[in-house]
Protein backbone atom coordinates (compact mmCIF):
# COMPACT_ATOMS: atom_id res chain seq x y z
CA UNK A 1 0.00 0.00 0.00
CA UNK A 2 1.31 3.42 -0.93
CA UNK A 3 1.51 5.98 1.80
CA UNK A 4 0.09 9.39 1.18
CA UNK A 5 1.57 12.49 2.70
CA UNK A 6 -0.78 15.36 3.38
CA UNK A 7 0.50 18.90 3.90
CA UNK A 8 -1.69 20.85 6.25
CA UNK A 9 -1.38 24.66 6.31
CA UNK A 10 -2.60 26.11 9.55
CA UNK A 11 -4.84 29.20 9.31
CA UNK A 12 -2.17 31.34 10.96
CA UNK A 13 0.40 30.33 8.33
CA UNK A 14 -2.05 31.08 5.51
CA UNK A 15 -2.85 34.49 6.99
CA UNK A 16 0.83 35.34 7.33
CA UNK A 17 1.45 34.39 3.72
CA UNK A 18 -1.48 36.41 2.45
CA UNK A 19 -0.37 39.53 4.31
CA UNK A 20 3.02 39.79 2.60
CA UNK A 21 3.13 42.32 -0.28
CA UNK A 22 3.22 40.82 -3.74
CA UNK A 23 5.48 41.91 -6.59
CA UNK A 24 2.56 43.87 -8.04
CA UNK A 25 1.99 45.55 -4.67
CA UNK A 26 5.63 46.64 -4.58
CA UNK A 27 5.53 47.97 -8.12
CA UNK A 28 2.33 49.92 -7.49
CA UNK A 29 3.82 51.41 -4.33
CA UNK A 30 7.03 52.43 -6.09
CA UNK A 31 5.03 54.10 -8.84
CA UNK A 32 2.82 55.87 -6.33
CA UNK A 33 5.62 57.29 -4.19
CA UNK A 34 8.54 57.91 -6.54
CA UNK A 35 8.79 61.51 -7.80
CA UNK A 36 6.05 62.71 -5.40
CA UNK A 37 6.41 66.23 -4.01
CA UNK A 38 5.66 67.23 -0.43
CA UNK A 39 6.03 70.29 1.75
CA UNK A 40 8.22 69.96 4.85
CA UNK A 41 6.24 70.64 8.03
CA UNK A 42 9.31 70.52 10.30
CA UNK A 43 13.01 71.08 9.79
CA UNK A 44 14.44 67.96 8.09
CA UNK A 45 18.22 67.63 8.53
CA UNK A 46 20.77 66.15 6.21
CA UNK A 47 22.20 62.88 7.42
CA UNK A 48 24.61 60.16 6.23
CA UNK A 49 22.31 57.59 7.79
CA UNK A 50 18.62 57.73 6.86
CA UNK A 51 16.60 59.53 9.54
CA UNK A 52 14.42 57.09 11.44
CA UNK A 53 10.64 57.25 11.79
CA UNK A 54 8.75 54.48 13.58
CA UNK A 55 5.57 52.75 12.46
CA UNK A 56 3.48 55.27 14.37
CA UNK A 57 4.99 58.26 12.62
CA UNK A 58 7.18 59.36 15.54
CA UNK A 59 10.85 60.25 15.31
CA UNK A 60 13.80 60.80 17.66
CA UNK A 61 14.02 64.59 17.79
CA UNK A 62 17.41 64.49 19.56
CA UNK A 63 18.83 62.35 16.76
CA UNK A 64 17.47 64.74 14.15
CA UNK A 65 18.86 67.77 16.04
CA UNK A 66 22.33 66.18 16.15
CA UNK A 67 22.20 65.50 12.41
CA UNK A 68 21.19 69.10 11.78
CA UNK A 69 24.07 70.38 13.92
CA UNK A 70 26.53 68.21 12.00
CA UNK A 71 25.30 68.50 8.42
CA UNK A 72 22.77 71.32 8.39
CA UNK A 73 19.18 71.31 7.10
CA UNK A 74 17.98 69.50 4.00
CA UNK A 75 14.66 71.32 4.12
CA UNK A 76 13.13 73.91 6.39
CA UNK A 77 9.45 74.04 7.26
CA UNK A 78 7.50 75.22 4.22
CA UNK A 79 10.03 74.13 1.60
CA UNK A 80 9.23 71.59 -1.09
CA UNK A 81 11.03 68.26 -1.32
CA UNK A 82 10.74 65.42 -3.81
CA UNK A 83 10.99 61.68 -3.22
CA UNK A 84 13.64 60.66 -5.74
CA UNK A 85 14.11 57.01 -4.74
CA UNK A 86 12.16 54.39 -2.78
CA UNK A 87 13.66 51.23 -1.30
CA UNK A 88 11.45 48.52 0.21
CA UNK A 89 12.94 46.05 2.70
CA UNK A 90 11.26 43.31 4.75
CA UNK A 91 10.60 45.57 7.74
CA UNK A 92 11.26 49.13 6.58
CA UNK A 93 10.76 51.58 3.74
CA UNK A 94 13.51 54.04 2.88
CA UNK A 95 12.74 57.28 1.07
CA UNK A 96 15.44 59.36 -0.57
CA UNK A 97 14.63 63.09 -0.63
CA UNK A 98 16.12 65.37 -3.28
CA UNK A 99 18.66 62.71 -4.36
CA UNK A 100 20.04 62.15 -0.87
CA UNK A 101 22.92 63.60 1.11
CA UNK A 102 25.13 64.00 -1.96
CA UNK A 103 23.09 66.99 -3.07
CA UNK A 104 23.40 70.39 -1.48
CA UNK A 105 23.26 74.12 -2.18
CA UNK A 106 25.49 75.48 -4.93
CA UNK A 107 28.22 77.88 -3.87
CA UNK A 108 26.36 80.85 -5.39
CA UNK A 109 23.19 79.98 -3.44
CA UNK A 110 25.07 80.76 -0.20
CA UNK A 111 26.38 84.13 -1.39
CA UNK A 112 24.79 87.26 0.06
CA UNK A 113 25.14 90.83 -1.14
CA UNK A 114 24.35 94.14 0.45
CA UNK A 115 25.71 97.21 2.16
CA UNK A 116 26.59 97.74 5.79
CA UNK A 117 25.04 95.18 8.11
CA UNK A 118 22.17 94.32 5.75
CA UNK A 119 22.68 91.52 3.23
CA UNK A 120 20.36 89.49 1.02
CA UNK A 121 20.96 86.04 -0.50
CA UNK A 122 21.48 86.13 -4.27
CA UNK A 123 19.39 83.00 -4.69
CA UNK A 124 16.21 82.35 -2.74
CA UNK A 125 13.17 80.18 -3.17
CA UNK A 126 10.72 77.74 -1.64
CA UNK A 127 12.27 74.56 -3.06
CA UNK A 128 14.77 72.78 -0.81
CA UNK A 129 18.22 72.57 -2.41
CA UNK A 130 19.74 69.78 -0.29
CA UNK A 131 18.90 66.11 0.11
CA UNK A 132 18.64 63.47 2.81
CA UNK A 133 16.92 60.17 3.56
CA UNK A 134 14.06 58.99 5.79
CA UNK A 135 13.48 55.37 6.77
CA UNK A 136 10.20 54.12 8.21
CA UNK A 137 11.03 51.32 10.68
CA UNK A 138 8.04 49.08 11.32
CA UNK A 139 9.87 46.69 13.68
CA UNK A 140 8.16 43.71 12.02
CA UNK A 141 7.65 42.33 8.51
CA UNK A 142 5.65 44.69 6.31
CA UNK A 143 2.18 43.25 5.77
CA UNK A 144 0.88 45.70 3.18
CA UNK A 145 2.08 48.56 1.00
CA UNK A 146 -0.40 51.38 0.72
CA UNK A 147 0.63 54.79 -0.57
CA UNK A 148 -2.16 56.62 1.26
CA UNK A 149 -1.29 54.95 4.58
CA UNK A 150 2.40 55.83 4.30
CA UNK A 151 1.59 59.44 3.42
CA UNK A 152 -0.74 59.59 6.43
CA UNK A 153 1.98 58.12 8.67
CA UNK A 154 4.43 60.79 7.49
CA UNK A 155 1.87 63.60 7.80
CA UNK A 156 3.53 65.17 10.89
CA UNK A 157 6.71 65.59 8.82
CA UNK A 158 5.63 65.92 5.18
CA UNK A 159 2.48 67.45 3.73
CA UNK A 160 1.52 65.48 0.62
CA UNK A 161 -1.92 67.12 0.47
CA UNK A 162 -0.57 70.54 -0.40
CA UNK A 163 -2.27 72.44 -3.18
CA UNK A 164 -0.38 73.16 -6.35
CA UNK A 165 0.74 76.68 -7.23
CA UNK A 166 -1.96 76.76 -9.90
CA UNK A 167 -4.68 75.68 -7.45
CA UNK A 168 -3.65 78.37 -4.96
CA UNK A 169 -3.59 80.97 -7.75
CA UNK A 170 -7.03 79.94 -9.02
CA UNK A 171 -8.59 80.26 -5.56
CA UNK A 172 -7.51 83.90 -5.34
CA UNK A 173 -9.02 84.92 -8.68
CA UNK A 174 -12.32 86.81 -8.96
CA UNK A 175 -15.22 84.40 -9.43
CA UNK A 176 -16.05 85.39 -13.05
CA UNK A 177 -12.45 84.95 -14.21
CA UNK A 178 -11.98 81.68 -12.31
CA UNK A 179 -15.15 80.23 -13.85
CA UNK A 180 -14.15 81.42 -17.32
CA UNK A 181 -10.79 79.65 -17.03
CA UNK A 182 -12.50 76.46 -15.87
CA UNK A 183 -14.89 76.70 -18.84
CA UNK A 184 -12.03 77.42 -21.28
CA UNK A 185 -13.39 80.86 -22.17
CA UNK A 186 -11.87 84.32 -22.46
CA UNK A 187 -13.60 87.28 -20.80
CA UNK A 188 -12.85 90.95 -20.44
CA UNK A 189 -10.58 91.81 -17.51
CA UNK A 190 -8.26 88.80 -17.91
CA UNK A 191 -4.52 89.32 -18.20
CA UNK A 192 -2.28 87.46 -20.62
CA UNK A 193 -1.42 84.59 -18.27
CA UNK A 194 -5.08 84.02 -17.46
CA UNK A 195 -5.94 83.90 -21.16
CA UNK A 196 -3.22 81.29 -21.71
CA UNK A 197 -4.58 79.26 -18.80
CA UNK A 198 -8.04 79.35 -20.37
CA UNK A 199 -7.34 78.73 -24.06
CA UNK A 200 -3.60 78.39 -24.48
CA UNK A 201 -1.22 80.35 -26.70
CA UNK A 202 -2.69 82.15 -29.73
CA UNK A 203 -2.20 81.15 -33.35
CA UNK A 204 -1.20 84.70 -34.16
CA UNK A 205 -0.46 88.06 -32.52
CA UNK A 206 -0.94 91.50 -34.03
CA UNK A 207 -0.28 95.04 -32.82
CA UNK A 208 -2.15 98.13 -33.91
CA UNK A 209 -3.02 101.65 -32.78
CA UNK A 210 -6.60 102.87 -32.25
CA UNK A 211 -7.23 106.52 -31.29
CA UNK A 212 -3.76 106.72 -29.80
CA UNK A 213 -4.10 103.52 -27.79
CA UNK A 214 -1.60 100.71 -28.37
CA UNK A 215 -3.56 97.49 -28.79
CA UNK A 216 -2.41 93.89 -29.03
CA UNK A 217 -4.67 91.33 -30.64
CA UNK A 218 -4.40 87.58 -30.09
CA UNK A 219 -6.03 85.49 -32.82
CA UNK A 220 -7.31 81.97 -32.20
CA UNK A 221 -8.53 79.56 -34.86
CA UNK A 222 -8.23 79.40 -38.63
CA UNK A 223 -10.42 79.43 -41.70
CA UNK A 224 -12.67 77.75 -42.48
CA UNK A 225 -14.23 77.91 -39.08
CA UNK A 226 -14.52 80.01 -35.95
CA UNK A 227 -11.89 82.65 -35.31
CA UNK A 228 -11.65 84.47 -31.98
CA UNK A 229 -10.03 87.88 -31.62
CA UNK A 230 -8.83 88.78 -28.10
CA UNK A 231 -7.87 92.45 -27.77
CA UNK A 232 -5.57 93.72 -25.02
CA UNK A 233 -5.33 97.35 -24.00
CA UNK A 234 -2.29 97.49 -21.77
CA UNK A 235 -2.21 94.27 -19.74
CA UNK A 236 -5.95 93.48 -19.73
CA UNK A 237 -8.45 92.04 -22.20
CA UNK A 238 -10.83 94.80 -23.31
CA UNK A 239 -12.65 93.00 -26.12
CA UNK A 240 -13.44 89.45 -27.23
CA UNK A 241 -14.98 88.91 -30.67
CA UNK A 242 -15.91 85.67 -32.45
CA UNK A 243 -16.21 85.57 -36.25
CA UNK A 244 -16.56 82.84 -38.84
CA UNK A 245 -14.48 82.60 -42.00
CA UNK A 246 -14.78 80.47 -45.13
CA UNK A 247 -18.14 78.93 -44.26
CA UNK A 248 -20.33 80.77 -46.77
CA UNK A 249 -21.79 84.19 -45.98
CA UNK A 250 -19.00 84.87 -43.51
CA UNK A 251 -17.96 88.39 -42.71
CA UNK A 252 -14.37 87.71 -41.66
CA UNK A 253 -11.58 87.40 -44.20
CA UNK A 254 -9.43 84.29 -44.13
CA UNK A 255 -6.40 84.75 -41.92
CA UNK A 256 -2.93 83.36 -42.46
CA UNK A 257 -1.81 81.47 -39.35
CA UNK A 258 1.83 81.78 -38.41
Amino acid sequence: MKRRTMLVLLPSALAAKEKRPTADDRMAFLRGMTAEYAKAKVLIPRSKKALGVDGAGKWDKDEWDKANTQYGPAARAGELVQITKVKIEDDNIELELNHGLKTGPKWYERVEVGTGNRTTPISSGQVAKAGTGIVIKYGKPIESLDVAEVKKLLAPILDFEMKSVTENYMEKLPEPIRKAIEQKKVVEGMDREQVKMAVGAPNRKERRTNDGDELEEWVYGRAPGKITFVTFTGSKVTKVKDMYAGLGGSTAAELLVQ
